[in-house]
């Protein structure tokens, strides 16, 4: 209607109650979550309760995962809660400032019931955003209330959920525990994750030059080192709610840069080091390596613009070799085990031919993926489809 108002949702932050998780105080991440959601506007609840228009009602010891700040801005009269029964503990209310009082009050644990109040009761599980794509995986978000008695726990499910559910095995089941300690601890400090991310480049450069000078297992080190970092720059910025577009673009674009340089430097140091293989057969050994790689990467670029899919979330089985491809930490494994063993120049010859079975099997992935868009079927990450239909 013309010359209608239309009201954008306001955010209330009801109670006193402050946990501190990651370095912010529960309403102060609660804050930040809504603002990048574009909700900016904070009202207190004596506000509330004088508003027309719609106000989103939440604990100030809540903790909420990012996919479900949308959900409460768009849906009304919404009760969110923390476990799987309706009966569960009030969260989060999204309702006309009209009814404040009485929202309120449900929940600091009083008042009306959420039928008096016509709410639709959900849990995190029923509102349909399983699915992350930005982070390529399929996982139930979590909403709950931090206690000191859970805060740990809170603290560990809120690091996990910052995970991509595509990632080498390194990144997936043996950088976790120790990333979390180092992320809480740096939480709590004046570190961003730029300058994670510049400490890591540190360590690429040096990584190059020990390669470069034939000490393999110490330049090993310093890799491994980079690569782990790599790991808890993004998790920093995640769980402080400090991610920017330049930290992305530092952070990916050095991640997509540097290995070629490295098994250059490797392959370098392997002939200065002296080898039974000839300079002819290093050469070729980098130029499959360093081939493979960028042509895979392209691969993957040509599935996301062409077929509109991140090639390695399409089916289970992509999903679970992404573990394995030949990228930087399981190539870096190869490596390694082949340094322990004194054999830097089997490593490359390792790290080369794995590349030809995986570039191999990526052009197999995408053959199937144009087929089956061709013929019609659609073409959807399994993380998307919902498990009833699994």
């Amino acid at each position: 209607m013309v010359g209608e108002r239309v009201f954008e949702p306001a955010l209330c932050v009801v109670g006193d109650h402050h946990e501190v998780v990651f370095g912010l105080t529960t309403s102060d991440r609660l804050k930040r979550q809504f603002a990048r959601a574009g909700i900016s506007e904070t009202v207190s609840p004596d506000e509330a309760k004088m508003r027309n228009g719609p106000i989103i009602l939440v604990r100030s010891d809540a903790v909420i995962d990012q996919p479900l700040i949308p959900v409460l801005a768009k849906r009304p009269n919404l009760l969110l809660v923390e476990g799987e029964s309706k009966s569960a503990r009030p969260v989060a209310i999204t309702i006309l400032g009209s009814s404040a009082g009485d929202a309120i009050d449900l929940l600091q644990g009083e008042g009306p019931s959420p039928d008096q109040l016509k709410l639709l009761v959900r849990s995190p599980g029923d509102l349909g955003v399983a699915f992350w794509k930005g982070l390529r995986k399929r996982e139930v978000p979590y909403a709950g209330v931090v206690t000191g008695q859970n805060r740990t726990d809170t603290e560990w499910r809120m690091f996990m959920g910052t995970y991509k559910g595509a990632t080498d095995f390194v990144t997936k089941y043996i950088w976790p525990r120790p990333a979390y300690h180092v992320t809480r601890v740096l939480a709590s400090t004046s570190v961003s994750p730029n300058m994670v991310t510049s400490v890591g480049a540190a360590f690429m450069v040096i990584a190059f030059w020990l390669f470069l000078s034939g000490y393999f297992l110490i330049g090993l080190a310093a890799a491994w080192m980079m690569t782990f970092l790599d790991t808890v720059d993004g998790k920093l910025a995640r769980t402080t709610l400090t991610s920017s577009k330049w930290g992305d673009i530092f952070d990916h674009g050095i991640d997509l840069i540097h290995p070629p340089f490295w098994y250059a430097a490797w392959s370098y140091g392997v002939f200065a080091a002296g080898t039974s293989l000839s300079e002819q057969t290093l050469w070729v050994l980098l130029v499959v390596i360093i081939v493979g790689y960028v042509i895979q990467r392209l691969m993957e670029g040509i599935a996301i613009k062409w077929l509109g899919l991140e090639i390695h979330i399409w089916r289970p089985i992509d999903t679970l070799f992404r573990q394995i491809t030949a990228r930087r930490n399981p190539n870096l494994a190869l490596l390694t085990l082949f340094a322990i063993f004194g054999r830097p120049g089997w490593g490359l010859i390792a790290v080369a031919a794995w590349t030809l079975v995986c570039l191999l099997l990526h052009g197999v992935q995408l053959v199937q993926a144009f087929h089956a868009k061709q013929t019609g079927e659609p073409l959807k990450s399994w993380m998307n489809v919902p498990a009833s239909l699994k």
